[in-house]
C-alpha cells in the first residue's frame, strides 16, 4: 500500500498537458481495481487478526497494533487516491480547455489576418470574388460560435477569457467593417462600369452636336433636320441608361459610400453633360428649323427678284412707233399689267412671311429686312415703268386703239379657248405644277382682260358720245363681251382637271418617297452584324429597338398612302395598273422591312443569349478553378476539434458547391434551350457547356474525396475521445455500484432503491448505447481498413471489460436492495393496514336515524362501508401472505418482528368484522321498526280520513237520498274491509318484531295497541252512523206514508161528513153504494194505518231510555266502582253523542211530515224541546201549499237542490225535496249555465271573454261555480274560483246582447260583470228571481214575510183542547187508545 501511495504521489509533477492527464487518469483507474483487491485482502486480514487474537490472547495487543497500522496506511492510500482523482479531473478539464483555447486563438488570429486584408477591387469581377470569399469567412465564424460559447461556459473566470472575448468581438467588428468596405467597393465598381458606358454615349452625342453646320439651301436644311431628328431618337434611347447611372450614384451617396465624392463628381459630370447635350440638341434643332424657314424665305425672295427683273425688261421695251403694231403692243401691255396685278399678292405674301419671321426670330431681321426692301424697290420700279408705257400707248391712237383692242382681245379669247380645250394635263408633278401656274396666270389674265373688257366698254361709251360709227363700235364691244363670258366655265373646268392631275402625280411622288424611305432602312434591318461581345450586342439591340419604334411611328404614313391609293382613279388604264403595282411593291417592301426588323431583333436576342451564356460560363469556370485549389489541400487534423472544424469548413464549401449547382443547371438549361432552338452557335455553346459540366463534375469528385479523408480522420479522433470519456464514466459509475448501504427504514430503502434503479436504468441505457456506439464505430474503422486498426482493437477490448465489470456490480447491488426493500415494505404495509383497520373501526357510526329514509341511507352507507372493508381484506391477506413468505427467508429477531406485525393485523381485522356485522343487524332492525311505524302511520291517517268521510255525510232529505247516503256509507264499509289485509300485515309485522325481541318492543307494542283501538273505534263509528241513517230512513219512510194517508183521509173526509142523505131512492141507493165503496176502500187502507201506528225505532229507543231513567230513579243511588263509573260515563257520553247527532241532524234538517216545512226562523232550541218528555211545544203556523204533487220524492237530485252528500250548512233547509219551483227555497238554486266573464272592473274588460259551461250553486248572498254536480258535491270550485258575493249586485235581462238568446246579466258591486245563458225563458226568469231573492238586505226576514214558504195542512182540524192537553202523547204497541195527534207529534203542527 505504501508503494501504491508513492506511485500516486509520484504523479504530482506529471500531467502538464491533456495527453499526460488522460494517461494518468487511465493509470489511476487501473490502480482503483488494485485497491479493490487490496480491500478484499484487508478484510481477510481483519478476520484472521480476530482469530489470532482469540487464539493468542497474550499477543492480541500487538496483533491489533499491526492491524491498526495497516488500516491507517489503507485510509491514507484511499485519501491520496481520492485527492489525486479530484486534482486530475480538474487538470483534465483545465488542459482540455487550454487546448481548445489555443486552437481557437490560433484560428481567430488566422481569420483576423484574412479579414484584415486591405485589397481594394479594381473591377466588378474582382469585387464579386472578394465578396464571395468574405461570405465564406462569415459562415466559418458562425460555425465557430458554438465552440466559443462552450469555452466561455467551461472556462468561466479564467484570465485568458477576456482576451478571447476581445478577439472574438474584434473579429466580428472587423468582418462587418471589411464587408461594408467590399460591398461599397462592389457598388462603386458597378457604378463606374455603368458610368463609363454612359460617358461613351455622351461623347458620341457631343461629337455629333459639335460637327453639325447650317446648310445654305432649303433642301439641305430639310435633310439636316431629318438627320437631327434621328439623332434625338437615339439620344432618348440612351437617356434611360444615363438616368439609371444617376439614380445608382445617388443611392450610393445616400448609403454613405466611401467613394461618395468621386461618385458625386461623376454623377454631376454625367448629369451636366447630359443636360448640356439635350440643350445643345434642342438649340441645334431650333436653329435648323429657323434656318429652314430662312432658306425658304430667301428662296421665295430670289424667285420673285428673278421674275421682277424679267418683267422689267418687258416693261422697258418702248418700240411702239409704228402704227401697225400699236394695238398689239397695247394688248400685250394690258396683259402685262394684268399679270403684274395678279402677282402683287406674291409680293404681299413674301412681305408677310418676312415680317412674321422677323417677329419670331429677331436675329434674322437684317437679312430679311434687306431682302424685303430690295423686293419692294424693284416692284415699285416695275409698276412705274408699266404705268408710263401704258399711258404712252393709250395716247397714241384712241379710236384705232379701241378697234385694235377689240380685235386683239377677240384673238386672245380665241387663243385662250384653244388652250382651255387642250388635253395636256401634265405628265408629272412638275409639269402639272407648271400647267397650274400657267392656268393661274390665265385666270389672272382673265381678271386683267375683264378690266380690259370694262375699259373697252368705257371706250365704246366714249366713242358713242362722239357719234362716230356707233353701230360698229357696239357690235364689236358686244361680241367681245359675249366671248369673254363664254370662257368662264371652260376655265373653271380645266382648273379642276389640273388639280385632279396634280393630286394623282402628288400621290405618285409620295408613293415613291415612301418606297425610297423603306429601301433606305432595309440595309439596317438586313444587317448581319450581331456583335462580338455582350455590350456590343446590347447596343445593337437598342439600335434595332429604335428602328422598330421609327417603323412603328411611320406606319400611319404607309396606311395613309394605301388609303389614298385605294381612292385614286386615273383615266389612263396603263397608269392605273402601274400605280397599283407600285402600291403592291410598297406593301411588300413595308412587310419585308418589318419582318426583317423582327428577324434581326430575334437574331440579336439569340446573340445576346449566347453572349450572356459565354459570360456566365467564363464566370463559372473562374469560380470552380478557385474552389479546386481548396479541394486539393492535404492538411490533416491533429485532434477531434480541428478535424470537426475542417469538416465544417469543407461542408460549407460543399454547400456552396451544391448551391452553385443551380447556376450550372441554369447554364445547362440555357444551352439546351439554345441548341434545341437551333441557335447559330449551337456547336460552340454545346462545347462550352460540356467544358463547364466536366469541370463541375471534377470539382465534385475532388470534394467527395476530400470529405472522405476528413470524415475518416474525424471518426478516428471521435473514437479516441469516446473511448476515453466512456472509460472515465464507467469508473465513476463503479464507485456508486460498489456501495454497501441498504437503508435504515422503509422510506430510506425506497429512496435508495429508486435512486439505484434510476441509476441502473440510466447506466444500462446510456452506457450500453454508448458502448454499442463505440464498438460499432471501432468495428467500422477496423472493417474499413483504417491504418490504426491495432490501436482501435485494443481500445475496444479494454472498454468492454470495464463495462462488463460495471454491469456485474450493478446486478449485485440491485439484488441486495430488493431484499432489504421487501422486508421494510412488509413492516410498512403491516403498519398501514393496521392503521386503516383501526381507522375503519373508529369511523363506524352509532347513529340509527330518525326515520325510514335516514335509516335506509345509513344502511346504504354501511353497505358501502362493508364493501370498503372487503377491499381492505385483500390488503390483510397480502400482509399474511407476505409474512408467511418472509418467515421462510428470515430467522431470529427479524422473524419475530414479522410474526408480531402479522398477529396485530389479524386481531384488529377480526374485531372490525365483528363490529360491522353487529352494526348491520342493528340497522336492519331499525329499518323494520320504521317500516312498521310507517305502516301504522299510513293506516292511522287512512282511518282519520274515513272518520272524516263518516262525519261528512249530510242527513238525507227524502227516502231516495237516504238510500243514496246509506249506499255511500256501505262503500266506506267495503273500503274498511279492503284494508283488512293491510291491518293484518301491519299487526303481523309488529308481532314478529316483538317475538324477535326487538330493541324497541315496548314502542312497537304501544303502536299496535293504538292501531287496534282506533280500528275498533272506526268500526263503532261506522255502525253508529249506519244505525242513525237507518233511523232517519225509517222516519222519512213514515213521513212519506203519513203524507199519503193524510191525503187520502183529507179526500174522503167530505164524503163522511156530508149531511146529504138523499132526496129519493136513487140518490139514497147511490149514496149507499158510494159509502159501501168507501168502506171497502177503508178496509183496504186499514193495513196501511196499522203500519203507520207501529212504533219507529227512534220511538222505541226513546221509550227504552225513559224506562231506564224511571228505573234508575226508583233505585237508591249507589256509587259505582271507578271502572264501572268510567264505563258508564263513556257509554252515556256515547249515547248522548248519538242522540245529539240524531237530534241535531233532525233539527238541522227540520224534518217535515206530509211535505210541510218549518218556518225559516224556527230555532233549533224550540225544535229540540219537542223531543223532551214533559216539554210542551206549540208548532208554528204553516200555510197550505198551492199544488201538492205525488211522487216528487224521486226528484231529490233535480236542478237547484243540494245532493245528500253536500256538507251541512248553518242555515236551515229541508231534507225532503220541494214540490216544484214555487215551493223551493228562493235563496238556494243549482244548475248548469253558460257563463261569459265580460268586465274585470268598472273600466277594464276581462282577459278571457269566452263562453264556458259551469255548474252554478246559489246560496244566500253568494254564487259559486263548479265544473259539474259532482265537483259541487265535493266542494271543488271551477278553476279554483272563490264564490262571488251578491252584495250591491244587480241582476237583469241582457237586452243589449243579441248574439245569444235567454241571456241575463249579473253586475257586482266591484264592477265585475257576468253574462249567463239559460236553456229557455222560464229557467232564465227562475234564476233572476232566485238571485234577486238571495241578495242580502239590511234587516232579518220576518217569519211571515213574503219570503216565507206557504205550508199545507192535510190532516183534519184538531180540537181546541188538544193544545192544552200537554205535550206529545207517545203511542203504545197497540196504538188504538192514544190520541190521533200522537201520530204527528214528531212534526210541526198548524195553528
Amino acid at each position: 500500500m505504501k508503494e501504491k501511495t508513492k506511485v500516486i504521489e509520484s504523479t504530482q509533477s506529471l500531467g502538464n498537458d491533456l495527453a499526460g492527464v488522460m494517461a494518468l487518469q487511465r493509470k489511476l483507474t487501473g490502480m482503483e481495481r488494485d485497491l479493490e483487491a487490496i480491500q478484499g485482502k484487508l478484510d481477510d486480514m481483519k478476520i484472521e487478526a480476530e482469530k489470532l487474537a482469540e487464539e493468542h490472547p497474550d499477543q492480541a495487543g500487538e496483533i491489533q497494533g499491526h492491524l491498526a497500522g495497516i488500516q491507517e496506511v489503507w485510509e491514507e492510500l484511499n485519501a491520496t487516491m481520492k485527492r489525486r482523482e479530484e486534482s486530475l479531473g480538474e487538470a483534465s478539464k483545465l488542459q482540455g480547455f487550454l487546448r481548445d483555447l489555443d486552437d481557437f486563438q490560433s484560428w481567430l488570429s488566422r481569420t483576423q489576418t484574412a479579414v484584415a486584408s486591405e485589397d481594394i477591387p479594381t473591377s466588378v469581377t474582382e469585387a464579386e470574388s472578394l465578396l464571395t470569399q468574405h461570405e465564406n469567412i462569415k459562415n466559418e465564424v458562425d460555425n465557430y460560435k458554438e465552440d466559443y460559447e462552450k469555452m466561455r461556459d467551461v472556462g468561466e473566470g479564467h484570465p485568458r477569457l477576456q482576451a478571447l472575448d476581445t478577439g472574438w468581438h474584434e473579429l466580428r467588428r472587423m468582418w462587418e467593417n471589411r464587408h461594408s468596405v467590399l460591398a461599397q467597393a462592389f457598388d462603386f465598381q458597378t457604378f463606374l462600369r455603368d458610368a463609363k458606358q454612359a460617358e461613351a454615349f455622351l461623347n458620341s452625342q457631343e461629337y455629333v452636336l459639335s460637327h453639325t453646320e447650317m446648310p445654305t439651301s432649303l433642301q439641305g436644311a430639310e435633310e439636316a433636320i431629318k438627320k437631327h431628328e434621328d439623332f434625338l431618337t437615339t439620344t432618348e434611347a440612351s437617356e434611360e441608361k444615363i438616368h439609371g447611372v444617376g439614380e445608382a450614384g445617388r443611392r450610393l451617396i445616400n448609403d454613405s459610400n466611401a467613394n461618395s465624392d468621386k461618385i458625386q463628381e461623376k454623377v454631376d459630370s454625367i448629369q451636366e453633360r447630359h443636360l448640356k447635350n439635350k440643350e445643345n440638341a434642342n438649340e441645334l434643332l431650333t436653329k435648323l428649323k429657323d434656318n429652314r424657314e430662312l432658306q425658304h424665305f430667301l428662296q421665295d425672295g430670289q424667285e420673285l427678284t428673278l421674275w421682277i427683273n424679267e418683267k422689267m425688261l418687258t416693261a422697258q421695251d418702248m418700240s411702239y412707233d409704228e402704227a401697225r403694231n400699236l394695238h398689239s403692243k397695247w394688248q400685250k401691255h394690258q396683259a402685262f399689267m394684268a399679270e403684274l396685278a395678279s402677282n402683287k399678292d406674291w409680293l404681299d405674301k413674301i412681305d408677310k412671311e418676312g415680317q412674321a419671321l422677323v417677329a419670331e426670330k429677331p436675329e434674322l431681321k437684317p437679312v430679311v429686312q434687306q431682302t424685303l426692301e430690295d423686293l419692294q424697290r424693284q416692284w415699285e420700279e416695275l409698276e412705274g415703268t408699266t404705268r408710263t408705257k401704258a399711258q404712252c400707248l393709250f395716247d397714241a391712237n384712241r379710236a384705232e386703239l379701241f378697234t385694235q383692242s377689240c380685235s386683239s382681245l377677240d384673238v386672245w379669247l380665241k387663243n385662250l379657248e384653244g388652250q382651255l380645250h387642250s388635253d395636256d394635263y401634265g405628265k408629272d408633278l412638275t409639269s402639272v405644277n407648271i400647267l397650274l401656274q400657267k392656268h393661274q396666270m390665265l385666270e389672272n389674265q382673265m381678271e386683267v382682260r375683264e378690266k380690259e373688257v370694262q375699259s373697252i366698254q368705257s371706250q365704246a361709251l366714249a366713242l358713242s358720245q362722239e357719234d362716230a360709227g356707233l353701230t360698229e363700235v357696239d357690235g364689236q364691244q358686244k361680241h367681245v363681251t359675249d366671248n369673254f363670258s363664254n370662257l368662264q366655265d371652260p376655265l373653271k373646268l380645266r382648273r379642276q382637271r389640273l388639280l385632279a392631275s396634280k393630286e394623282a402625280h402628288q400621290f405618285n411622288r409620295d408613293l415613291e418617297d415612301e418606297i425610297l424611305w423603306v429601301k433606305e432602312r432595309m440595309p439596317l434591318a438586313d444587317s448581319t452584324d450581331h456583335g462580338k461581345d455582350l455590350p456590343t450586342v446590347q447596343l445593337l439591340i437598342k439600335k434595332n429597338q429604335t428602328l422598330q419604334k421609327e417603323i412603328q411611328g411611320h406606319q400611319p404614313r404607309i396606311d395613309e398612302i394605301q388609303r389614298r391609293g385605294q381612292t385614286q382613279s386615273q383615266v389612263d388604264g396603263e397608269r392605273q395598273s402601274a400605280l397599283e403595282e407600285r402600291l403592291v411593291e410598297l406593301g411588300e417592301l413595308w412587310d419585308q422591312l418589318k419582318a426583317e426588323t423582327d428577324k434581326r431583333h430575334d437574331r440579336l436576342i439569340e446573340a445576346n443569349r449566347a453572349q450572356q451564356f459565354y459570360a456566365d460560363a467564363a464566370e463559372a469556370e473562374a469560380w470552380m478553378g478557385e474552389q479546386e485549389l481548396h479541394m486539393m489541400s492535404e492538411e490533416k487534423a491533429k485532434d477531434e476539434q480541428i478535424a470537426l472544424v475542417m469538416v465544417k469548413k469543407h461542408q460549407t464549401l460543399e454547400q456552396a458547391l451544391e448551391d452553385y449547382a443551380q447556376t450550372i443547371h441554369q447554364l445547362a438549361n440555357s444551352s439546351r434551350l439554345m441548341v434545341t432552338s437551333e441557335h447559330p452557335e449551337s456547336e460552340r455553346i454545346t462545347l462550352r457547356q460540356a467544358q463547364v459540366d466536366k469541370l463541375y463534375a471534377g470539382l465534385k469528385d475532388l470534394a467527395e474525396e476530400r470529405r472522405g479523408r476528413l470524415q475518416e480522420r474525424l471518426r478516428l479522433t471521435q473514437l479516441k475521445r469516446e473511448v476515453d470519456d466512456l472509460e472515465q464514466w464507467i469508473a465513476e459509475r463503479e464507485v456508486v455500484a460498489g456501495s454497501h448501504e441498504l437503508g435504515q427504514d422503509y422510506e430510506h430503502v425506497t429512496m435508495l432503491r429508486d435512486k439505484f434503479r434510476e441509476f441502473a436504468r440510466d447506466t444500462s441505457t446510456i452506457g450500453q448505447e454508448r458502448v454499442d456506439g463505440v464498438n460499432e464505430l471501432a468495428d467500422d474503422l477496423i472493417e474499413s481498413g483504417h491504418p490504426e486498426n491495432a490501436s482501435v482493437a485494443e481500445w475496444k477490448d479494454g472498454l468492454n471489460e470495464a463495462w462488463a465489470d460495471l454491469l456485474e456490480l450493478i446486478d449485485t447491488r440491485t439484488q441486495m436492495l430488493a431484499a432489504s426493500y421487501e422486508l421494510h415494505r412488509f413492516h410498512q404495509d403491516a403498519m398501514e393496514v393496521l392503521g386503516r383497520v383501526k381507522e375503519k373501526k373508529e369511523g363506524l357510526p352509532s347513529d340509527l336515524g330518525r326515520d325510514l329514509n335516514t335509516v335506509q341511507h345509513l344502511h346504504r352507507q354501511h353497505n358501502t362501508f362493508e364493501n370498503d372493508i372487503q377491499a381492505l381484506s385483500g390488503q390483510v391477506n397480502q400482509v399474511q401472505d407476505d409474512a408467511a413468505r418472509l418467515q421462510k427467508a428470515y430467522a431470529g429477531e427479524k422473524a419475530d418482528d414479522i410474526n408480531r406485525s402479522e398477529n396485530a393485523v389479524s386481531i384488529a381485522w377480526e374485531a372490525l368484522l365483528k363490529a360491522g356485522q353487529a352494526r348491520r343487524l342493528l340497522l336492519l332492525d331499525t329499518v323494520e321498526k320504521f317500516r312498521f311505524f310507517n305502516m301504522v302511520r299510513d293506516l292511522m291517517l287512512w282511518m282519520d280520513g274515513v272518520n272524516l268521510q263518516i262525519d261528512a255525510h249530510d242527513s238525507p232529505r227524502d227516502v231516495s237520498s237516504a238510500g243514496l247516503v246509506i249506499a255511500n256509507h256501505q262503500d266506506i264499509k267495503s273500503e274498511i274491509e279492503t284494508r283488512a289485509d293491510s291491518f293484518t300485515a301491519c299487526v303481523d309485522l309488529g308481532k314478529s318484531l316483538i317475538n324477535n325481541n326487538h330493541y324497541a318492543s315496548d314502542e312497537i307494542r304501544e303502536k299496535l295497541a293504538q292501531l287496534q283501538e282506533k280500528r275498533e273505534r272506526i268500526n263503532r263509528n261506522w255502525q253508529d252512523k249506519m244505525d242513525h241513517l237507518q233511523i232517519v230512513l225509517e222516519v222519512l219512510q213514515f213521513g212519506r206514508d203519513a203524507y199519503v194517508a193524510e191525503s187520502w183521509l183529507a179526500g174522503q173526509e167530505p164524503l163522511v161528513r156530508a149531511a146529504e142523505l138523499g132526496s129519493n131512492v136513487d140518490e139514497v141507493e147511490s149514496l149507499i153504494k158510494r159509502h159501501e165503496a168507501f168502506e171497502k176502500l177503508a178496509t183496504a187502507w186499514e193495513d196501511r194505518f196499522v203500519l203507520l201506528e207501529k212504533l219507529t225505532t227512534l220511538e222505541e229507543h226513546e221509550i227504552q231510555r225513559r224506562r231506564e231513567e224511571e228505573e234508575r230513579a226508583r233505585r237508591p243511588p249507589t256509587p259505582p266502582p271507578a271502572e264501572v263509573a268510567q264505563s258508564e260515563a263513556e257509554s252515556q257520553a256515547h249515547d248522548s253523542a248519538a242522540r245529539t247527532s240524531l237530534d241535531q241532524t233532525t233539527l238541522n234538517q227540520t224534518v217535515s211530515v206530509n211535505g210541510v216545512h218549518s218556518d225559516n226562523d224556527t230555532s233549533q232550541q224550540s225544535l229540540s224541546q219537542s223531543l223532551s218528555v214533559g216539554q210542551k211545544t206549540q208548532p208554528k203556523r204553516v200555510c197550505k201549499p198551492k199544488q201538492p204533487e205525488r211522487g216528487s220524492e224521486s226528484e231529490s237530485n233535480g236542478p237547484g237542490r243540494d245532493s245528500g252528500l253536500a256538507s251541512s250548512r248553518l242555515e236551515p233547509s229541508a231534507t225532503l225535496p220541494s214540490r216544484g219551483g214555487a215551493e223551493s227555497d228562493p235563496d238556494t238554486m243549482e244548475g248548469m249555465l253558460c257563463r261569459k266573464h265580460e268586465m274585470e272592473s268598472h273600466s277594464k274588460k276581462a282577459a278571457t271573454r269566452s263562453w264556458q259551461n259551469v255548474y252554478c250553486v246559489l246560496r244566500k248572498g253568494s254564487l259559486g261555480f263548479y265544473k259539474d254536480g259532482k265537483s259541487a258535491s265535493n266542494g271543488i270550485p271551477y278553476h279554483g274560483e272563490v264564490p262571488i258575493s251578491l252584495g250591491d249586485a244587480v241582476c237583469e235581462v241582457a237586452n243589449g246582447y243579441k248574439k245569444r238568446k235567454f241571456v241575463f246579466k249579473l253586475r257586482l258591486g266591484d264592477g265585475k260583470e257576468f253574462l249567463f245563458q239559460a236553456k229557455d225563458e222560464a229557467e232564465m226568469s227562475a234564476w233572476i228571481s232566485s238571485i234577486i231573492s238571495s241578495m242580502p238586505t239590511g234587516s232579518g226576514d220576518s217569519p211571515v214575510g213574503p219570503r216565507a214558504l206557504s205550508r199545507a195542512m192535510t190532516m183534519p182540524p184538531i180540537s181546541p183542547n188538544s193544545g192544552e192537553g200537554g205535550g206529545v202523547t207517545m203511542r203504545n204497541k197497540d196504538g188504538k187508545d192514544k190520541d190521533r195527534e200522537k201520530r204527528f207529534s214528531f212534526f210541526g203542527k198548524k195553528k
